[in-house]
């Protein structure tokens, strides 16, 4: 049968037809008709075999109501159809229409079981027979209109199929019903997108709920749970990535070559890049679809010029098609950008588990080179670019694809001379590559300097304490500026390069329009003659010039998103390769051998180092490499030095690294059950013997085995912020008694009574509210209650006073403990438990010394001998333990006061500032950003510049429409020879200059001049303020959500923010422009001008309330992520130790999809509203069109080819706008967020114009009176009413029970806490910030009716009242060694001395009376040698000694030790004692220790109890009443000789 015969048809196939603007009956019943129905019938067919065979039923009940009328009504469908057959054979025979209605029929027929296994299997609508009716139903009623049009109305087949199409509407509309109140709905946990059926996911109606009730109320985490799909959680994208980057890993070491992480990642998506690329195209073809029908339109309207003009219907028919291809584009874009997004948030969510997975497996040396500032950084910055900017990856093919149709059409309009103008493209293509490689070199020493500056402020925040007490802030202000600079200059050179770019991209689609306009008009004609300049010509051309800008503009942020994404995945990559902790290097069977008589631990001839064995062999090229790296480095570091005027660094001579051993011969042997002491002086290899057995270190040779599951307390307790009993409990599974038992063991019964909550108290990140010996009984009570088989203990005693380490003892470490079946390994100083040791290893230069019970080792003589006998007051007798019953007595006394910058409460705030907090934040919420924030950022950036750019902007738009009003005069005059070729083209030409101009000089002024310095301002501004805010906001704020200001806010205020406004200028501009070129052309369209905007405005004011919360929600979720992050960190060993590796990684699992879900759902409730605003985009082009059509005979081709050219345009313009401007509110958020920390209340001012005697303190005399504080306002007093008086170079020991408040008075003199109600107190004091947590403050509700209003008395020092002192003067004059020896990164240099006022003689002298010399030069570079982070390359012992160096080195007349020698051996701190009292004779010295020991030959003696003086008199008084406190201590120490 011929094409003629099946259609039966005078129209024929057509496909359009020749009497009407319409398509032929034959196209309409195979193409709209028979097609569809076939496909149906396929999908149908193959989608019920895969569910009959592979489905599984859900077993919520079917919806009953929507389902046996979708059934009956599918099947009404295919009876109607079969009817219409019968009656069309009867008639006169048409193929055509039979084979669409019998094609329908068998369609209807085959949905019917898919149907029945969709309400089995399925909890929404199927894709398939939703689609299917939606197309029926559009091609039936366009089949119908035809039928009309040729009379066929009164035909029967026509009844049939008017009551198959009636009974399609109808079966569409129980479809279609939404299903969220069936049973199976509400029974099911799936996403709201699993939900939705297609139209919803189409138009992304499921998000309405969300948007409705965020319009109403502030959005809340929970209003947004489960809405991402399944693949993206950790749990599946992370195993799918790792697994593919494994195989990678594993087949280039075979070759010898690295894997890409980049092309991994890309490759592992692998189908789910089908749907992103048929969008991406489908929305770029239609894109051009719109030139078409304009070039159609504008023929039309011309036609009427004519004496045969067209049908208006053609004019409608043209109107409509450009209305629905701009609104299929909409939908396939936004279908894109949803798929993109998705592969983009697995990518993100996928690397942050291996870069969190990674850092838990680190070797020692690997530590070393990734500090935690660059994880932080990696998971924060670089695993963040995966979701900003893959949507741009695709976009790298699809573009040159668009450039492609829009020369092909140009072609069409202009013909050869198109190619002229993409030779100006071409021309300007190589400074694309240059520019690009310059972007890629500063983008990478950016990233350098940020690293390292986020590196320096997670240090900077953990040891706040010490800065604040050594007076350092400008010091570190100073360090971190350095970094900043550097960033800042990278960034200017990006912003110069980009105003640069934005020539290329922004000015070129003008350019190649004056170069092919300009070919045109002189050559572009036939035989090369001049071309026939029309209006219709011109405006296409402009049209798709104008759509030619897109992908060319576009372009340079691809690249830059691709060269910053590749930037960013090859630091991951490094990250990923370095090295990891070898397994094999301890022997660990988990369980125990059958014999008890083989030992727990084993080490046989052991040689352990922190490092490899030797350096890397280091080929030519690399050692050139790292060489000229080294240069330039140097010479920058001579530029930055000259530009802050300071004198030029000398070269830094390369530290050749210590690659010795830390141990060497070591054999050890710990039986079962036996409890082993480990002894020796400081950094002579204790703590690395238990990081050996641990498995952290490098074994060279010999072997370690360790049976049974392994507990280890560290020497400083690692606290996790969790509640008390989560800290203990550590995961494990609850059993009431055992931890009732270890709490009483580890004397944590009187704590837990003090504390708010009790057991259920939020304890801060790194145990801020708790005093040092609680954390380490924290730490201990977490691994007794692991119930392991071998405990390693690293000196867990010197946290504690005597008599709660004679608890320990007694309860829970020694031979009548908890632990006295355990096998434990107890590095300690506390020689006088030694006689009660099983063994004990004395460990000398890294050697085992000796070995044996203690009366072997006494008997031999030896070190371990003369040890006691020079140092323990009691050798050679057995002490006479106290009575279980006396030492609970003494513990019950404890008071659960904190002594070093903590408090009582969980992380609370007072209730009435979180209300006041909460009522401001809700203000800001509910509305936009405020002006405030934008006045905030405008003044950062100056005014004067906010206003040029502003102005720039609309001038340069101006121009740009002069350039499109100049061409269509010329094509309107065109051929009247009014003027020249010559003359239009240079007025082009000079309009095209003048707006490159403007251009380059408003991006320039934006990128490399305002921008910058709005953000530096604004970093500035937070830097300064962190250094001087009052210590209690350090404990009451996780670190990382203080690192997240630094890092992700100042990132968005760097790199996004300036794109932002940027953009907004561009949009808006161009949207005005737009609308008075459409009004000036076509007036009547201004009637269409008022509904619109406040249609517009309504939407963006519906949706940014919802947005603005929605990116809050995602900006907050970080910070829980970092602060997880930091805490491992600093815990590892623990964490590997006890085995919690597993349920740590969970924890980061759980917390990164939580963030994953609040990103995925801000980002799809951007598609609700470019769905929605498109469609209004559409509209407008509908209404330009349609006014065009009815005006036709009053408007020339020119005025509408000028309007509609711009209409085409301000759909994506406007779109572009609603959207720019919301992400540029949601960008300020990060103003916002660094703007609260900015104006916060400060502590008390640095400097004060009070004058004071010279060279003051210049004797040393302190005095309390009537002395009270407390840390917070609201709290309890931690001192109460204290007087006391300390003579010039007095000594006096300061002692008392754990959290009696002996750390709070050294505070109080260092002001680091203020007096009692005094103003500094309360002017200083903040409430909760933004990001806290109200719930958390219901617990402490009672802290309201703290009420407490006495006068807090005063602290004088040499007749001055310290409060009237500026605190840096007060700071720098005192001098501490702190409780905690807190050390920096950097060189040994700046670590003793910041400010680089001493020379290098001072520091060794200082170094040598600190008994460290000797050390220090043994390291590589002495003084230059470089501190790890934390110090980790030191002891915590050495650590101590290097803080009593940086306390020499200051000339002060009073100096506080707090604890200073709690973590070294008696010998040494004997030695300290004596420097001190040769070196400081002349001083003020307060003291506060644990040992007894260390405060007896004070000249007076300061007993403290529950915050108020007990006693103060001399030692040898108070010994001689056997009921003073000082009395009851010392003997609990062992320090009263017995009586024989």
């Amino acid at each position: 049968m011929g094409v003629g015969a099946f259609c039966n048809d005078i129209e024929g196939w057509g496909p359009t037809s020749l009497t009407r603007p319409d398509l032929t009956p034959c196209v309409e019943n195979t193409i709209l008709l028979g097609l569809p129905a076939l496909l149906v019938i396929i999908a149908s067919f193959s989608q019920t075999i895969y569910m009959w065979k592979y489905g599984k039923s859900h077993n919520l009940g079917r919806a009953n109501i929507i389902y046996w009328p979708s059934q009956i009504l599918m099947l009404g469908n295919a009876v109607a159809l079969f009817v219409r057959a019968g009656l069309l054979k009867d008639g006169d025979y048409i193929p055509a229409a039979m084979f669409s209605t019998i094609s329908m029929a068998i369609a209807w027929l085959t949905v019917v079981p898919l149907n029945y296994y969709q309400h089995l299997q399925e909890i929404r609508s199927s894709d398939v027979i939703f689609s299917f009716y939606f197309f029926s139903i559009v091609a039936s009623a366009i089949n119908i209109r035809t039928m009309a049009l040729l009379d066929q109305t009164n035909q029967d087949q026509f009844k049939a199929f008017v009551a198959y199409f009636a009974i399609n509407i109808l079966g569409f509309i129980v479809e279609a019903w939404p299903r969220g109140r069936t049973e199976a709905q509400r029974k099911s946990n799936a996403s709201r997108y699993s939900k939705a059926n297609l139209f919803s996911r189409i138009s992304f109606q499921y998000l309405q709920p969300i948007v409705s009730s965020g319009f109403k109320t502030p959005l809340k985490p929970k209003d947004i749970a489960g809405m991402m799909p399944e693949r993206i959680k950790t749990e599946y994208s992370h195993d799918h990535l790792n697994q593919l980057w494994q195989a990678q890993v594993t087949k280039h070491k075979a070759r010898g070559t690295k894997p890409h992480l980049f092309t991994t990642v890309i490759k592992s998506f692998g189908w789910q890049w089908f749907p992103v690329l048929f969008f991406r195209f489908a929305a770029s073809t239609l894109t051009y679809v719109l030139p078409q029908l304009l070039n159609e339109l504008l023929s039309f309207i011309g036609s009427y010029k004519d004496p045969t003009p067209k049908p208006v219907s053609l004019g409608v028919i043209l109107a409509f098609g450009m209305f629905f291809a701009s609104l299929l584009n909409s939908i396939c874009m936004a279908q894109y950008f949803l798929y993109v997004m998705n592969v983009g948030i697995e990518a993100r969510t996928a690397t942050i588990a291996m870069i969190y997975r990674k850092s838990l497996r680190l070797s020692s040396a690997a530590k070393q080179k990734s500090t935690a500032g660059e994880i932080n950084n990696h998971m924060s910055v670089d695993a963040e670019r995966w979701a900003e900017a893959l949507p741009f990856m695709p976009m790298l093919i699809s573009t040159p694809y668009e450039m492609a149709i829009a020369i092909w059409m140009l072609y069409q309009q202009i013909s050869w001379s198109v190619f002229a103008g993409l030779g100006a493209i071409f021309l300007i293509a190589p400074l694309n590559g240059i520019i690009a490689r310059v972007f890629l070199k500063q983008k990478n020493i950016k990233l350098a300097a940020m690293d390292e500056r986020v590196r320096l402020m997670n240090e900077l925040l953990a040891g706040m304490k010490v800065i604040k007490l050594y007076g350092w802030d400008d010091s570190f202000r100073e360090r971190v500026g350095v970094y900043r600079r550097r960033e800042v200059s990278s960034l200017r050179k990006i912003g110069i390069i980009f105003s640069f770019m934005s020539i290329m991209f922004q000015s070129v689609p003008l350019v190649v329009s004056l170069v092919s306009f300009a070919v045109y008009a002189t050559h572009g004609g036939p035989n090369f003659g001049p071309g026939d300049i029309t209006p219709q010509r011109v405006f296409v051309s402009i049209s798709l010039f104008g759509m030619l800008t897109r992908p060319i503009s576009m372009m340079s942020h691809i690249i830059a998103e691709t060269i910053a994404l590749t930037v960013a995945s090859t630091r991951i990559q490094k990250f990923l390769l370095a090295e990891e902790i070898s397994e094999s290097t301890t022997d660990h069977l988990r369980t125990l051998p059958d014999d008890p008589s083989t030992p727990l631990i084993e080490i046989k001839d052991g040689l352990f180092a922190w490092e490899q064995e030797g350096p890397e062999i280091e080929t030519e090229k690399e050692k050139k490499i790292r060489e000229k790296q080294e240069a330039k480095k140097h010479k920058q570091l001579v530029k930055e030095a000259r530009k802050a005027g300071k004198p030029a660094p000398e070269k830094e001579v390369p530290v050749e690294k210590n690659y010795g051993p830390t141990l060497m011969d070591i054999n050890i042997k710990v039986a079962r059950g036996d409890l082993t002491a480990v002894v020796g002086r400081v950094g002579q290899g204790k703590s690395s013997l238990l990081n050996a057995i641990i498995g952290d270190m490098y074994r060279r040779q010999g072997s370690v085995k360790v049976y049974g599951r392994l507990a280890y307390v560290p020497q400083q307790a690692w606290i996790v912020n969790a509640t008390l009993k989560d800290n203990i409990i550590f995961g494990n599974e609850f059993d009431q008694a055992r931890y009732d038992h270890i709490l009483m063991a580890c004397g944590l019964l009187p704590d837990i009574a003090m504390l708010p909550a009790g057991d259920q108290t939020e304890i801060g990140e790194r145990g801020i509210n708790l005093s040092g010996g609680q954390k380490q009984r924290v730490s201990l009570a977490r691994a007794a209650y692991e119930n392991a088989d071998v405990y390693l203990f690293d000196d867990p005693l010197s946290a504690v006073d005597a008599h709660v380490d004679q608890h320990l003892w007694q309860h829970l470490i020694g031979p009548t403990g908890l632990l006295k079946d355990k096998t434990r390994l107890l590095v300690t100083h506390a020689i006088h438990h030694l006689e009660h040791t099983d063994r004990i290893i004395v460990i000398k230069e890294g050697r085992v010394a000796e070995v044996g019970r203690y009366n072997d080792l006494m008997e031999a003589k030896d070190s371990l001998y003369q040890l006691i006998t020079e140092y323990s007051v009691n050798q050679g007798r057995a002490r006479k333990e106290k009575s279980a019953e006396q030492g609970d007595d003494d513990l019950s006394d404890e008071d659960g006061m904190t002594e070093d910058g903590g408090e009582k409460e969980a992380l609370a705030v007072v209730q009435k500032d979180e209300k006041a907090e909460l009522v401001a934040e809700e203000k800001m919420e509910l509305g936009s950003v405020s002006w405030g924030v934008y006045v905030i950022y405008a003044k950062a950036a100056s005014l004067k510049y906010s206003l040029l750019v502003v102005s720039l902007f609309v001038i340069g738009q101006a121009v740009q429409i002069g350039t499109n009003v100049w061409l269509k005069y010329w094509s309107s005059v065109a051929g009247t020879n009014r003027h020249t070729i010559a003359e239009f083209l240079g007025v082009y030409a000079a309009l095209i200059v003048a707006y490159m101009v403007l251009n380059v000089g408003s991006s320039y002024i934006t990128m490399a001049i305002a921008a910058i310095r709005a953000s530096n301002r604004l970093h500035d501004l937070l830097l300064t303020k962190m250094l001087r805010l009052p210590m209690s906001f350090f404990d009451t704020t996780p670190l990382g959500r203080i690192v997240n200001r630094f890092s992700s806010d100042i990132f968005s205020l760097d790199e996004l923010l300036p794109w932002n406004f940027i953009n907004v200028f561009l949009c808006a501009t161009s949207v005005i422009g737009t609308i008075v070129v459409i009004a000036t052309s076509t007036p009547i369209f201004l009637v269409m001008v008022p509904p619109l905007v406040v249609i517009y405005l309504l939407t963006q004011t519906y949706y940014i309330r919802t947005s603005r919360q929605l990116k809050r929600i995602e900006s907050v979720s970080k910070s829980p992520i970092y602060q997880h992050f930091s805490e491992t960190l600093s815990g590892v060993t623990t964490i590997r130790a006890l085995g919690a590796n597993e349920r740590f990684i969970q924890d980061n699992a759980g917390k990164a999809d939580i963030a994953a879900n609040a990103y995925f759902s801000w980002v799809t409730s951007n598609r609700w509203l470019q769905v929605r605003l498109e469609a209004l985009g559409a509209v407008i082009v509908l209404a330009a069109a349609l006014f065009a059509v009815l005006s036709r005979n009053t408007l020339d081709s020119a005025n509408v080819g000028l309007a509609l050219s711009y209409a085409l345009s301000v759909t994506q313009d406007i779109t572009w706008l609603v959207r720019s401007y919301c992400d540029l509110q949601n960008q300020l958020v990060g103003v916002e967020r660094i703007n609260e920390y900015a104006s916060k209340n400060p502590e008390a001012p640095a400097q004060t114009d009070v004058k004071l005697p010279e060279n003051w303190p210049q004797a040393g005399h302190v005095e309390f009176r009537n002395y009270s504080t407390r840390y917070r306002e609201g709290l309890d007093l931690v001192i109460k009413d204290v007087s006391f008086e300390v003579q010039p170079a007095e000594k006096v020991g300061i002692c008392g029970r754990t959290g009696a408040g002996k750390s709070s008075l050294t505070l109080a003199l260092f002001r680091i806490v203020e007096a009692a109600n005094s103003h500094w107190a309360k002017a200083s004091h903040n409430g909760a910030d933004s990001d806290a947590d109200p719930a958390k403050t219901e617990k402490t509700k009672d802290l309201e009716k703290v009420e407490v209003e006495e006068d807090g008395g005063s602290i004088w020092i040499d007749g001055v009242d310290i409060s009237t002192v500026g605190l840096i003067y007060l700071r720098q004059h005192l001098a501490i060694i702190p409780q905690e020896p807190t050390l920096f990164v950097g060189t040994l240099r700046e670590n003793l001395d910041p400010f680089n006022e001493l020379q290098d003689a001072d520091l060794w002298e200082a170094l040598e009376r600190a008994h460290l010399k000797d050390h220090i030069s043994s390291l590589a570079g002495g003084l230059s040698f470089k501190v790890s982070q934390n110090g980790d390359n030191f002891s915590v012992g050495q650590r101590s000694l290097i803080c009593l160096a940086r306390a020499l080195l200051r000339k002060t007349k009073i100096l506080i030790l707090d604890e200073a020698t709690a973590a070294v051996d008696v010998e040494t701190d004997e030695l300290i004692q004596k420097t001190i009292r040769k070196e400081f004779k002349d001083r003020t010295i307060l003291t506060i220790a644990h040992r007894i020991k260390t405060i007896m030959d004070s000249d007076k003696i300061l007993v403290l109890e529950k915050g108020r003086v007990e006693e103060f008199e001399a030692p040898q008084t108070l010994l001689q009443r056997p009921n003073s406190l000082f009395y009851q201590l010392a003997q609990q120490a062992g320090e009263i000789k017995h009586s024989e």
